[in-house]
């Protein structure tokens, strides 16, 4: 276990000791001082669950903060970060005495430490959503959650067993991952293992035996290595340090539960050497390399290629003494900060100028921060909460590749992405008007599963345009939704278009001037009778067939009060599903493009030499029918069935025909028909059957729209 593990009893004196060597400004101390003491007064009288004074959590989280050389700012709010929750004090007073910067951190803590974070839940949607929230407003404000929560699990035995085993789920499934992605090694390492300890208590246990076990043999093989290696960078007169490096407990675990044996796990012997300059590290690999023989595909260089979380090193493997496989790690001790501490690190150098490599992390913070820009990015591509969480999980936390631009830009990707997919990730402009794709300098299809290392490189066109079949051969579902939400924008612009041309022509054919007819409170009145918003709506509401213009004109001229159904008492005997107003004895037919069932608002159309067909009122055919409408009205006595046609809308592409369909039957439903439709990511049910009228029919919607992976009902119109 790393020496964190241990509860301690911290003290402001060693906090200050150790802030003090890397913050020299006395202002910022002073300010830390005056948060200690600040959140030690209000949290005067209150006790945590494990019995200590509460104060002793604050100083807990400050002194985690403290080895990750986080700012003054971080560490005043890691010491007030439960004072707005738990405390008399109000956002008014602390901005008042510590300003608005360390006031938002607090309160993004607390924002985060109101959720009920919870995995029980299969999508954990309302945990990554709201997380994210603190993620996008400052990065520090995850940074005191994690410390808080590493903390939290140190003294996890305070809890009840059952909520040990919930906290270390959080802990090992959401926090260690976010702490990985932004390069705090040593939080994510702790808080895997303590989460272990508590998840699987034998495992950890036995694992822990075996180190113990074996520890005197492993010891020995790694004291004759290093002692070997100082000699040979010695002799080349290279100045460094060397030391064993342990292997955390769950790091092995991983390897067990994938199959490995105990003994077989080469990396528990390990060294790491760290030097003082870049070119050093090289002239170390090299000197390494001719003495111990390198086992083929194991080495790796993150100081050319750096990951996206700062992360640079060496590594390579080598058989050693006595023919040990030994892993070894070269970095110099700059980058072995950064390696331990992450993004926090740049604040330990922030004053001292720092070397290339603080450099290139000052200038490209932003850059390296893809894992919350990319979640970020997500939550605003109109994904449904299910593709959103499978988004986090599969490309944010899962494993990824590097690929560069010709510029040598590193681009991290999920594996199986797309050629397609880089480009999106590049920007949603040179996705939309990609025409083709060059990876190493040959050209490939766009659905090209990219690898590590790939160059790639898109051709553009300024007037080409995305196609639907692309979705099929793009990998993230953040790409998807892009290529989603361009179709759905230029869709809605052309019922926008066609429905603005419909009503105008309408208004023509009725002698009605446009601007006389859409005065403000014209408008107001077809809006609320519609339930939209503004014009535009209305248009759109027209040019996708589910209002027609006809419908839209009679809300205001009430040519036609037919928008209700009007129900007549028919003649005696009559058995007309239909009565039609001063007419007697003419053929009545209802119309196969809307099938209207008893109770929708209706309109009749004389036809040549066919009688009447019957409309429902919103059915857009009667745009491209001559005005020979009149009115008609349902028969009360009539007693029959409806056959009628709608689209049962999906979220997933699972199979759910069985289950709705036992719901339609229920209802006392005839069945006409059913049929699946594929679409890219989701399915729907043409279903066609027979119902009594209107108010079988919304009965019937309501029991389906209660299942939660449909999304909606919508009678058909041909």
């Amino acid at each position: 276990m790393s020496p964190l593990s241990k509860v301690q009893n911290a003290t402001i004196e060693d906090i200050l000791s150790k802030v003090e060597k890397y913050i020299t400004q006395e202002d910022e101390i002073n300010t830390i001082k005056q948060a200690y003491e600040f959140a030690k007064l209000k949290h005067e009288g209150q006790f945590r669950k494990s019995g200590e004074p509460y104060i002793q959590h604050p100083l807990n989280v400050a002194l985690i903060l403290t080895t990750i050389y986080a700012d003054y700012e971080t560490i005043s709010a890691g010491f007030m970060h439960d004072v707005l929750e738990d405390c008399d004090c109000t956002v008014e007073e602390m901005e008042e005495k510590f300003g608005s910067e360390i006031t938002k951190l607090v309160k993004g803590v607390t924002k985060l430490s109101k959720i009920n974070f919870s995995t029980e839940n299969e999508y954990l949607i309302d945990y990554y959503k709201k997380i994210i929230v603190g993620m996008s407003e400052d990065v520090r404000v995850i940074i005191i959650k994690l410390a808080d929560r590493l903390h939290n699990m140190r003294t996890l035995w305070a809890l009840p067993e059952d909520r040990q085993k919930v906290k270390a789920h959080e802990a090992l499934e959401i926090l260690a991952p976010i702490a990985h992605h932004l390069g705090i090694h040593k939080i994510k390492s702790e808080l895997e293992d303590l989460s272990l300890r508590y998840l699987k208590p034998d495992v950890f246990y036995d694992i822990a035996e075996k180190l113990n076990k074996t520890k005197l043999e492993r010891d020995k093989t790694v004291y004759d290595m290093q002692r070997e290696v100082v000699d040979l960078l010695n002799e080349h007169h290279i100045k460094h340090e060397i030391k064993g490096r342990a292997k955390s407990i769950y790091s092995i675990y991983n390897k067990l539960d994938k199959g490995k044996k105990f003994s077989d796990i080469y990396d528990l012997l390990a060294l790491r050497i760290l030097v003082n300059t870049e070119q050093e590290c090289y002239l170390a690999l090299g000197l390494i390399h001719s003495k111990y023989r390198p086992l083929p595909k194991r080495f790796k260089d993150y100081i050319a290629m750096p990951k996206p979380n700062m992360y640079q090193s060496l590594h390579t493997t080598v058989f050693g003494t006595d023919g040990y496989l030994f892993e070894i790690q070269i970095r110099t001790y700059e980058m072995d900060e950064i390696a331990e501490n992450g993004i926090a690190s740049h604040w330990a150098y922030k004053e001292n100028g720092g070397s290339k490599v603080t450099a290139n992390l000052m200038s490209s913070t932003e850059q390296k921060l893809q894992f919350f820009k990319s979640i970020i990015d997500l939550s605003h591509d109109g994904l449904s909460n299910e593709e959103f969480v499978n988004s986090v999980k599969d490309e944010v936390l899962n494993n990824n590749i590097y690929v560069f631009t010709p510029k040598g830009d590193v681009i991290e990707l999920p594996k199986g992405a797309t050629a397609l997919d880089f480009a999106y990730r590049i920007h949603t402009k040179v996705g939309e008007t990609t025409i083709g794709a060059i990876v190493n300098n040959n050209i490939v299809p766009l659905n090209y599963e990219l690898k590590d290392n790939d160059i790639v490189k898109i051709n553009t066109n300024k007037n080409s345009t995305p196609k639907k079949e692309w979705l099929n051969m793009v990998k993230l579902n953040q790409t998807k939704g892009k290529i989603k939400s361009y179709f759905s924008k230029n869709d809605r612009e052309n019922y926008i278009e066609r429905g603005k041309y419909l009503l105008e022509k309408e208004l023509r054919k009725k002698k009605i001037a446009y601007a006389d007819f859409l005065t403000e409170e014209n408008v107001k009145k077809i809006c609320d009778t519609l339930k939209v918003e503004n014009l535009e709506e209305v248009y759109h509401v027209i040019g996708n067939g589910k209002s027609s213009s006809t419908s839209v004109i009679h809300i205001i001229t009430k040519e036609d009060e037919a928008k209700t159904p009007k129900i007549v008492k028919p003649p005696i005997n009559s058995d007309a599903d239909i009565i039609v107003s001063g007419i007697d004895k003419v053929k009545v037919s209802l119309a196969n493009c809307c099938n209207p069932i008893y109770g929708d608002a209706i309109v009749g159309y004389i036809t040549k030499g066919n009688g009447i067909t019957v409309h429902r009122l919103n059915c857009h055919n009667l745009e491209m029918l001559e005005e020979r409408t009149l009115e008609v009205n349902w028969n009360t006595n009539a007693n029959k069935k409806y056959l009628t046609c709608f689209l049962i809308n999906t979220t997933t592409t699972d199979n759910h025909m069985l289950d709705l369909m036992q719901t339609i039957s229920m209802q006392n439903i005839s069945v006409d028909g059913i049929r699946t439709i594929d679409h890219t990511d989701y399915n729907s049910y043409e279903v066609t059957c027979y119902v009594t009228g209107l108010e079988q029919y919304e009965k019937l919607v309501l029991s389906l729209t209660k299942y939660p992976y449909v999304q909606n009902v919508e009678r058909v119109i041909r």
